[in-house]
């Protein structure tokens, strides 16, 4: 009897623990609470799930644990959604629901996609973006497609062949942003280029030289928009308000860039009184819809907690550095001085020397947490390496440097490279101050997440390190790097003069002279 005793008592206590270890390890490493970070806030200043209105509130949280986690792990935005956007994006939201995949609506649009002309009576209009080169240039250009569609009460549907599924959740509730396989123009989508007949630009090329006249409107169910870094003169009409209007009436449109192309809508006349409304702070435009849009599936938001619970969560401040070399040989060295140049002189990182420095017992040191992306480890392990084997000039600050992956080359169309790199990205994002080097797009989204105006990492001349290393960016906007060259008249040209004209909030690029970007303030004329 008391043996019997013993076997059922041992046998419930290892069933329990049996079952409290099952519990444990199958649970997502995100569904656990981090660290330091408050899941529900206080009374005082609660978390602000929702982003000041951004999101939805009708989403499954388990489906997509980034949506309304990632406010735990950031500080509050200091810019708000102004009450026009958010009312904007809750119209669209409906307009989605109702013509997305799978309705009536989506069903007849398709049915007209092979006719020659398309009727008076379309009620859904579509846009279907197709991602086109490296993550971050995938981003800037969804984002800017997003935002054309909301200007022309267009649906945005995306191409999904390229693990875009595996990258991002779905930001549109209790509908799909995917593109079916079974859309009668994928099998023809991959050979779409400016020379396709169905281009915007050579349609326009067409009338406009052979016909030698003027015309009202494209007679066509689709059309396809080429707005990539080589586009032609006649494809750069797209950005002009006259050949805007030729397009109005297309149901389906079909685009594929690789720029963030924003800067050039506030061009538009037709839309400039709306994107004022929208964004009362002009250079907020990636922020808020990069948040609105952008959102890890559970497996890359699983990267990201990791990482940050792991080696940032309880750091006093955290410094993102991005390093994007272009041509690599002889330059590692260069970019490690430019670095730490940059870092020092902006008091980002202290410097750092030799003998040991007498503190009191009584101070604690911060811990300062360094975050750096590149494709490369030598970056970081050379940076690693000055703050081990020296100590900081006044002995408060311990500095750790990390680096969460290290891929060596770009691999485009890699579902696990393409999820590593969103989630540096966003890890990027979560940082207190960002470093990025001139041109990168990986930088630009980062820096646009997290609110943040960052100090650019100017491009090396002859070998030699930038005086000044680098520069604080005045705008948190991304830049479009392939403005328009030729203006929407023959005497315009691409001159800054013209930009004046286009829009005031329109300037060039600290770190590309050819490319623009948005800025809060107008220019002085």
């Amino acid at each position: 009897m008391k043996s019997t005793r013993t076997f059922i008592t041992c046998f419930v206590v290892c069933s329990m623990l049996l079952l409290a270890f099952s519990n444990i390890f199958s649970r997502h490493p995100s569904d656990l609470d981090p660290p330091n970070v408050t899941t529900t806030g206080n009374h005082e200043n609660p978390r602000d799930t929702l982003q000041g209105g951004l999101l939805a509130k009708s989403f499954d949280q388990k489906s997509c644990l980034s949506r309304y986690q990632s406010s735990l792990y950031r500080k509050p935005s200091p810019y708000k959604p102004s009450i026009a956007l958010i009312s904007k994006l809750r119209s669209y939201e409906k307009l989605h629901k109702r013509c997305a995949p799978g309705t009536e609506s989506y069903k007849r649009a398709t049915e007209n996609l092979h006719k020659l002309s398309h009727g008076s009576g379309e009620q859904c209009q579509y846009i279907v973006w197709v991602p086109l080169s490296g993550l971050g240039n995938r981003i800037l250009s969804l984002v800017s497609v997003f935002l054309y569609a909301l200007l022309t009460e267009r649906v945005i549907l995306v191409d999904q062949r390229n693990d875009i599924n595996d990258l991002f959740c779905e930001p549109f509730p209790d509908a799909s942003w995917l593109l079916p396989l079974e859309f009668p123009l994928t099998n023809q989508i991959d050979r779409f280029n400016w020379r396709s007949p169905r281009s915007f630009g050579n349609m326009l090329k067409h009338h406009r030289l052979i016909n030698n006249s003027a015309i009202k409107s494209f007679q066509t169910s689709y059309l396809y928009l080429h707005l990539v870094h080589n586009y032609g003169e006649y494809d750069q009409m797209f950005f002009c308000h006259g050949d805007q209007s030729l397009i109005r009436k297309v149901p389906w449109l079909i685009v594929k860039s690789d720029n963030y192309f924003v800067p050039s809508l506030w061009s538009l006349p037709s839309f400039q009184s709306e994107l004022t409304k929208l964004f009362p702070k002009k250079d907020t435009v990636f922020h808020h819809l990069g948040r609105y849009l952008i959102h890890p599936t559970n497996q890359v938001w699983g990267l990201v907690t990791r990482f940050y619970n792991a080696y940032l969560s309880r750091a006093d401040e955290r410094l993102g550095i991005q390093i994007r070399v272009f041509h690599h040989a002889g330059f590692l060295e260069l970019v490690l001085d430019q670095v730490v140049s940059c870092t020092q002189r902006e008091k980002l990182l202290p410097e750092a020397q030799e003998e040991e420095v007498n503190i009191s017992k009584k101070t604690t040191p911060k811990l300062r947490a360094v975050l750096v992306t590149s494709l490369n480890p030598e970056y970081s392990n050379n940076l690693k390496r000055v703050y081990w084997e020296r100590v900081s000039s006044t002995g408060d600050v311990i500095v750790g440097v990390y680096q969460a992956s290290q891929e060596m080359h770009q691999q485009r169309n890699k579902k696990l490279h393409n999820q590593k790199a969103l989630a540096e990205m966003y890890l990027l994002s979560l940082a207190d101050n960002i470093v990025t080097s001139a041109w990168s797009t990986f930088g630009y989204v980062a820096q646009g997440l997290g609110g943040m105006k960052p100090w650019i990492l100017y491009k090396p001349e002859n070998y030699t390190v930038p005086d000044p290393p680098c520069g604080r960016a005045t705008s948190m906007e991304p830049c479009f790097h392939s403005p328009p060259l030729y203006g929407c008249e023959a005497d315009t040209g691409g001159t800054d003069d013209s930009l004046k004209i286009a829009s005031p909030f329109v300037r060039r690029c600290e770190d590309r002279v050819s490319g623009i970007k948005l800025f809060d303030h107008p220019q002085e004329l």
